[in-house]
């Protein structure tokens, strides 16, 4: 029994739907990732807002990490609005809309080529190669999936305008490319894309036979025809002008991004990378993302740049590549219209991502083939239905080898989408499928070391990094941060001298460089590093903290004072701050507010050991008894030797303390013997020293008391 067109559509939009989500199934599993997931969305203040009116205004009139895409915010927001930080819900928007794009795409090609089974191939590919995962499985991504969907309703709408044009349809075009330059700026192409579009499929170039012959010549000659070669053939000058419009509005996006990725120092410059080391990268760029998409391996999510590397021999292979292929397609797209649109579609939508203009140090991306790979898969699949056409024998053959390839690309999609799991499957992988890769060594040494804690990995990786990139501010920061924590001060300092002589006016160099003194108690170098932090980021998060400790140490604790306060109403960890400006009054003898401030620590974190450390003592060796709470201090001290155990000799001494300040003077001797015992066995001779003469003081029925300043 044959079926019928209407249950053919139905089985395809089906097969599409299913297939599309059986591919992405594992990403139900998939957390945000530490590469531009988190400024992009997790730590994204706009976004955190939700919808309102202001945050609403800020969309349209601020940049979203350095690039202009209002609606791109918005559905940002939306997500936030209704998931929170949940990034499942993320995912599966992104995948959502995929599926919507895919199906658009069946549709829209189907209306204006006439075939199905072609069609709905190109759809399917679309919807199930790996090379799309990084735009759908990546959450900060959205902006090519939200770009593809305003694409492709653009193309649907331009495509009635052609068919009857008026002026209200080309008011309707225009809104929706006005949507369309408010996801991603690279959509800035689609005008020239829709010029394409005019040859084939729409032959507004040739009209002989088509819908517009029927206006007649003299009509026709009125809105700008003109009679070539005895048929009726439609202006190029009036199909240019159509666009201008729409290529100004394009012009429009480009300044505004421009000026938004300079804001954030994102445009790379000519004296770091030269105008030819970009084209013959370019050129290379091409030959690859043809490779990719016939044999998707490899796929990373950062490329390093390989140009320095490339023999001139092998870029010359890779010019006369391109030059050979768009040969070959123009010249057979002058019967075959379809070859010349679809590689003019690959080769053009690129051009914003082709690195003539370098926005990062990526040379290429697989998220770049989003809309471009359409370009390649409208010629494989029309060539195919054509060959076929001539050898209907080949058809059987033609449809088990279409089924096999897409079940392949189902498969490998899943595996990649796994690979977006987490910060850890994901840079693992890729320095699997990439050599010499500096970033994406930093990445991984990143999550090995915030995340995983595996500090002699994470090591080895941030130094892997260096070596290939001595240069590399991020790697060398991060290195010295790891550094910092395996105690290898010498190390870390050399590690943020080098991030200084790059950059004398690194705000994060001074402060890291200051942390690593002041570790080797080198109080007044860190001192000046400090102050150079504050003098280029006077909001600098920690560094108003962390210079009120440097000056509690050198003997300075009034001076102390206005920096904890003034790091008070900056810090978003106000417990540790309220600890420190506590030490500083009780060492000022002011006692008061000193334990006004360590119970303000307490509340802020009721489990902050040091801090409930400080409070006990305070509350329990304090001369004047208005302040003095015994009761109050055993509860907090008891809750430390909780927290550690019961093995750390110096709470267990703080203990002791508390209980003699109580009267309970045989619990304190038990309570400091103990103590006592354990500073031995890990030789803490002053704290033992300590320790004894206050063991005394209980023995002859006296507590201990703090000593007046």
């Amino acid at each position: 029994m044959m079926l019928s067109q209407k249950h053919i559509l139905f089985f395809i939009i089906a097969a599409i739907v299913t297939s599309t989500l059986v591919a992405y199934a594992p990403i139900r599993h998939n957390n945000f990732v530490n590469y531009d997931d988190i400024p992009y969305i997790t730590e994204n203040t706009l976004i955190a807002h939700g919808i309102t009116q202001q945050s609403l205004g800020q969309a349209f009139t601020q940049p979203h990490f350095f690039m202009w895409h209002p609606l791109t915010t918005l559905s940002y927001m939306l997500d936030y609005q209704l998931f929170g930080l949940n990034p499942l819900g993320y995912h599966c928007v992104s995948v959502l809309i995929h599926i919507v794009n895919a199906l658009l795409l069946f549709l829209i090609l189907r209306n204006v080529t006439g075939t199905t089974w072609a069609s709905a191939f190109v759809a399917a590919v679309f919807a199930l190669h790996p090379l799309q995962v990084e735009s759908v499985a990546w959450a900060a991504e959205r902006k090519t999936v939200l770009s593809g969907l305003f694409w492709l309703l653009t193309m649907a709408t331009y495509i009635r305008y052609a068919r009857k044009p008026g002026f209200g349809r080309y008011m309707l075009l225009l809104f929706v490319f006005g949507l369309c330059i408010m996801t991603k700026p690279t959509v800035v192409t689609l005008p020239l894309v829709l010029l394409l579009l005019d040859y084939w499929p729409l032959l507004r170039f040739a009209t002989k036979g088509g819908p517009l012959e029927r206006i007649g010549r003299r009509k026709a000659e009125d809105v700008g025809q003109k009679a070539e070669d005895g048929g009726l053939k439609v202006s190029l000058k009036l199909l240019i002008i159509e666009k201008i419009p729409l290529l100004a509005m394009s012009a429009a996006l480009s300044v505004i991004t421009v000026i938004a990725q300079k804001s954030g120092k994102a445009v790379i410059s000519l004296d770091i990378i030269p105008l030819d080391t970009r084209i013959a990268n370019a050129f290379a760029s091409y030959i690859k993302y043809i490779g990719k998409l016939i044999w998707p391996s490899d796929l990373a999510v950062f490329y390093p740049p390989s140009y320095p590397a490339i023999p001139k021999t092998t870029t010359a292979v890779y010019i006369l590549l391109f030059i050979l292929i768009s040969a070959i397609s123009i010249y057979a797209g002058r019967r075959r219209k379809y070859m010349a649109v679809g590689w003019l579609w690959f080769v053009g939508t690129l051009v914003p991502m082709i690195g003539l203009v370098q926005s990062g140090y990526q040379v290429m991306a697989n998220r770049y083939m989003y809309l471009s790979m359409l370009g390649l898969l409208i010629i494989i699949a029309l060539a195919g239905k054509e060959l076929i056409a001539k050898r209907p024998r080949l058809k059987t053959i033609a449809a088990i080898m279409g089924v096999i390839s897409l079940s392949c690309l189902l498969v490998l999609t899943r595996m990649q989408v796994r690979h977006w799991q987490n910060n850890l499957t994901l840079f693992e992988y890729a320095l699997k499928t990439t050599k010499n890769n500096p970033v994406i060594e930093t990445y991984y040494g990143c999550a090995l070391f915030y995340e995983a804690g595996r500090l002699d990995e994470a090591e080895k990786h941030l130094s892997n990094a260096v070596r290939i990139s001595p240069t590399f501010a991020r790697a060398l920061s991060n290195l010295g941060r790891v550094y910092i924590e395996e105690g290898k001060t010498d190390e870390a300092i050399s590690c943020f001298t080098n991030l200084l002589r790059q950059n004398e006016n690194s705000s994060d160099a001074h402060y890291d460089l200051a942390l690593s003194l002041g570790m080797e108690k080198k109080y007044d170098e860190a001192i000046k590093h400090l102050a150079r932090t504050l003098e280029i980021e006077p909001n600098y998060p920690d560094a108003h903290n962390k210079m009120g400790i440097a000056l509690l140490a050198t003997g300075k604790p009034d001076d102390s004072i206005k920096y904890f306060d003034k790091a008070l109403r900056i810090n978003k960890d106000k417990s540790e701050v309220y600890g420190n400006l506590g030490t500083a009054y009780m060492r000022l003898g002011k006692y008061g507010p000193g334990i006004y401030n360590f119970n303000k620590a307490v509340e802020q974190k009721p489990d902050s050991i040091i801090n409930l450390n400080r409070l006990a003592w305070a509350l329990a060796t304090v001369e004047n008894t208005s302040l003095r709470n015994a009761n109050k201090a055993i509860e907090a001290a008891g809750r430390v030797c909780e927290l550690t155990g019961n093995n750390n000799a110096e709470y267990l001494d703080t203990l002791a303390v508390t209980y003699a300040a109580a009267g309970r003077f045989e619990e304190a001797k038990a309570t400091a013997g103990k103590a006592l015992s354990i500073a031995k066995t890990n030789k803490q001779e002053a704290l033992a020293g300590e320790i004894q003469e206050r063991i005394k003081l209980y023995e002859a029925g006296q507590p201990y008391r703090q000593k007046q300043q």
